[in-house]
């Protein structure tokens, strides 16, 4: 009796460890994203993202500490955090999703990849399509890809008196290094 019990605990074990080392994570990756506009440039940088990848399933997951931006100018800081991203409220922004192309990632090379999923903004969830460029290494993942943003689509209002200020759409720019989770 006690066999029968043993047996399949060692193949659950087996099976746990198995799928636990298929993900790769990147903790204090970077983030960051610009606004141009004729008045004033906006630019911040976060490095307290987190993300991971099941090279199992091709899934993605990301999420971006929102109050963890940094500006070049504390008052900008402030009013991102307060007025626009309402970063009390909304605390994070994410990014679930799945790669869509087959990728071997035994393989070292660099992929061009699109992960499909949900991007979520101030409360707001949109399917999106991000893309970029996968590099797999010996030990690690790097991955760096752009997109944009635009305000309106993630209800994010900008008050008429800045209106000028900022603009309508922000690039968004990332750099993950993944290493192997053991």
């Amino acid at each position: 009796m006690k066999t029968r019990l043993v047996i399949p605990l060692i193949i659950i074990h087996f099976m746990a460890f198995q799928a636990k080392s298929q993900l790769f994570m990147a903790q204090g990756g970077e983030t960051s994203f610009f606004s141009e506009t004729p008045l004033e440039n906006i630019s911040a940088v976060n490095k307290q993202v987190a993300a991971i990848i099941n090279t199992s399933t091709s899934e993605v997951a990301v999420r971006i500490q929102n109050i963890a931006f940094r500006f070049p100018n504390k008052l900008m800081e402030e009013h991102f955090n307060e007025n626009y991203m309402e970063s009390e409220k909304y605390p994070n922004s994410t990014f679930k999703g799945k790669i869509q192309e087959v990728i071997d990632f035994k393989k070292e090379g660099v992929y061009n990849v699109s992960a499909k999923g949900i991007l979520e903004i101030h409360g707001v969830k949109q399917e999106r399509v991000i893309k970029g460029k996968l590099t797999v290494g010996k030990e690690q993942l790097t991955f760096v890809g752009n997109f944009d943003v635009k305000l309106a689509d993630h209800k994010i209002e900008i008050p008429t008196l800045v209106m000028a200020k900022i603009a309508e759409s922000l690039t968004v720019k990332n750099y993950f290094v993944f290493t192997q989770k053991k």
